[in-house]
């Protein structure tokens, strides 16, 4: 509908010698009854042409050409509103571009191959990831796939830091536990890692190397402990990712931004701009000179770096690596740096707008209406692994993304796990897998060809005109922009709100309509649709990341 009535509009400037200042936008209206789309463009344009909008407005739609047979009717509402209702006709005809679409139908190109970076969940392989890390993971990779199918040149990348306190507390950890194995008594770090994934790895060593370790000056086993504990974790890490669907193109280590110089390297450019300076033993980074409130301590009195500077370093390598666009996921812990790191890029010269931070709130688990708070396996909190054993991992990714990801996220357990309409992933899949049936029984009858689109092209779409069928036309059609508005505003949640509402609106068509009936033409037609309403779920389903069975 918005693609039609732009072409229009932007005729009509022409015919009116008009050139628009402001950006030419359709919404649906609140009312229904006011009609399928509004434009506020003369109530825009009304001012610098020194013009009243409903007079304006009157002009614009008097030099429209629009299509009796497509557009119903168009009226001026209010102080210069323009409304538009479309016609059974024009809707029934978007039927079958979504079918010979099929799983392109939703794919657009305003990425225009744009060179994308999203870095998501980026945990140090200390231990498990948590569900917080796993609502990350479900929003990154999702935005991902939104990105990639709005046209841009998507890569996946995790960032980790293998060295440092946390991986010689790992180390310390996983030793003492080891020879706790030959002597109960070997004392335990007091900050130690706590969880049961550190005894599993110390019974590995124990396994693979007996007694060896324990024959070794302690640094030497120490950095073993430490190189069999990275391992384990990081393929328990992988793994876990895996069974969500989730596969990085890029796994990129904080330490080799050291290693290589690159601190360094920003540390003395930004010294050279005037941005550096020391101060009671430590290096500060003069952020009141960058917009900032206070300045920063970027190297601690001790030498050992804040958070702030290598991620300054980091994405300077994003950009050098030739990123157009870089989308950071990050969890509400992150808040307070990154403006810090923004204006860090900014002074070393590259453009801070093309990095567009997605900070995602905490997740609670709750069963039986009481909070889940600790595993055993990880001591201290719930592990994702254990999540996805319980529900499985299209509830997992699914009740990840049903919020806003700057809203606190309450996981239900009990309603994961229910095989009802009131498990809002059960109730997408089902309506799939509903119309799957549907389409093998009237296969199977001979009355349709869901395969055959040189058939399909010969459907007679003009006979769907009860209101129930209409409706779910109108929302389907709705999908390439929803899609679209999703990812421009890194807003994941909004599909699956929209696949709910084509779940809805399919189960009321299909209680209202009989679809396998002796009249022919309308009972393809109808099957047509739902071939198209299993399109799209099939297809919103693919972006999230979740399955759409053909059987349940």
């Amino acid at each position: 509908m918005k693609k039609y009535l732009t072409e229009k509009f932007i005729a009509a400037f022409e015919r009116l010698n008009l050139t628009p200042e402001t950006k030419l936008t359709f919404e649906k209206p609140r009312v229904e009854a006011h009609g399928d789309l509004t434009t506020n463009v003369a109530m825009l344009m009304a001012k610098p042409l020194r013009k009243n909008p409903r007079e304006l407005a009157k002009e614009l739609v008097n030099a429209l050409q629009l299509e009796s047979d497509l557009v119903s009717n168009v009226e001026v509402a209010g102080p210069g509103f323009i409304n538009f209702r479309f016609t059974e006709k024009f809707f029934n005809r978007q039927v079958e571009q979504i079918l010979r679409e099929g799983d392109r139908f939703g794919r657009t190109n305003i990425g225009n191959g744009k060179k994308t970076q999203v870095e998501f969940v980026s945990a140090n392989p200390t231990g498990p990831l948590s569900v917080g890390h796993g609502r990350q993971a479900a929003i990154g990779d999702t935005i991902a796939n939104l990105l990639t199918w709005t046209g841009h040149d998507v890569t996946r990348e995790y960032y980790y830091n293998n060295a440092g306190r946390q991986m010689r507390m790992l180390a310390e950890s996983t030793y003492a536990r080891y020879m706790q194995l030959f002597d109960p008594t070997y004392p335990f770090p007091e900050d130690g890692y706590q969880g049961e994934y550190i005894r599993e790895i110390a019974d590995l060593l124990k396994r693979d190397r007996g007694e060896t370790l324990r024959n070794l000056a302690k640094e030497e086993a120490l950095a073993i402990c430490k190189q069999v504990a990275e391992k384990t974790l990081f393929e328990a890490i992988k793994a876990v990712l895996a069974r969500m669907g989730v596969h990085f193109d890029v796994f990129y280590n904080e330490d080799s931004l050291y290693t290589t110089g690159k601190i360094q390297e920003v540390v003395d450019e930004l010294r050279r701009l005037g941005l550096v300076y020391d101060q009671d033993g430590a290096v500060w980074l003069k952020t009141t000179a960058l917009g900032e409130e206070k300045d920063r301590v970027i190297i601690k009195s001790t030498g050992e770096p804040t958070y702030r500077l290598p991620d300054i370093a980091y994405h300077r390598e994003k950009f050098r690596r030739g990123f157009e666009l870089i989308v950071d996921i990050f969890g509400a812990d992150h808040i307070a740096t990154i403006p810090d790191v923004l204006a860090g890029v900014r002074a070393l010269g590259y453009d801070p707008e093309k990095v567009k931070v997605v900070i995602h709130q905490f997740v609670t688990l709750m069963r039986n209406g009481q909070q889940v708070k600790m595993s055993k396996r990880a001591a201290n909190f719930v592990t994702l692994e254990e999540l996805i054993d319980e529900v499985g991992p299209d509830a997992v990714r699914f009740f990840f993304l049903m919020r806003s990801v700057s809203s606190h996220l309450e996981f239900d357990l009990n309603l994961a796990k229910e095989q009802s309409e009131k498990n809002p992933v059960y109730y997408v899949q089902y309506a799939h897998a509903r119309i799957a049936s549907i389409l093998r029984f009237a296969e199977s009858e001979g009355v349709f060809w869901s395969s055959d689109l040189h058939r399909l092209r010969e459907i007679d779409f003009s006979l769907l005109k009860e209101d129930s069928e209409i409706a779910l036309v109108k929302l389907l059609l709705e999908f390439p922009e929803l899609v679209e508005s999703a990812c421009c505003g890194y807003e994941p949640q909004r599909l699956t709100n929209y696949l709910h509402d084509v779940a809805t609106a399919f189960h009321k068509f299909y209680h209202d309509h009989r679809v396998v009936i002796p009249e022919r033409d309308l009972a393809q037609a109808r099957l047509g649709l739902c071939l198209a309403a299993k399109i799209v779920l099939r297809n919103g389903c693919a972006i999230l990341g979740i399955t759409a069975p053909e059987r349940m």
